[in-house]
């Protein structure tokens, strides 16, 4: 499986991103899509997940302000992240967790959110 995120960028506190992350591959392996995220100095969280039941689950930090939804047609996971604040600087990840065998990361994507 081979991830591509793209949508990162420079917003202003209280402004919007929508990052995406396109799967390619071998795709009916993937039981669930996450998006993690890691500030300089910080440990690496889980933002968001989307299941392949589409199920949906968010860190206490975003709830209410991302949205995590996928793509069936093309197999592309977005994360649309609005009301953004600074404390949600940071390179945004995706990651593909297999039914079986290692997961996927992608490339990482900067969000820079100023004050």
């Amino acid at each position: 499986v081979q991830l591509q995120a793209s949508g990162g960028g420079l917003v202003q506190a209280g402004g919007s991103l929508r990052l995406s992350c396109a799967a390619s591959g071998s795709i009916f392996n993937i039981n669930a899509m996450h998006w993690y995220r890691q500030a300089p100095g910080k440990q690496r969280e889980l933002v968001a997940t989307i299941t392949n039941s589409r199920s949906t689950n968010y860190a206490d930090s975003v709830k209410g302000r991302f949205t995590i939804s996928r793509d069936n047609a093309d197999y592309t996971v977005y994360l649309q992240m609005t009301s953004l604040k600074p404390e949600d600087t940071a390179a945004y990840t995706c990651y593909a967790e297999p039914y079986v065998g290692m997961g996927y990361w992608g490339k990482g994507t900067q969000v820079t959110v100023s004050s």
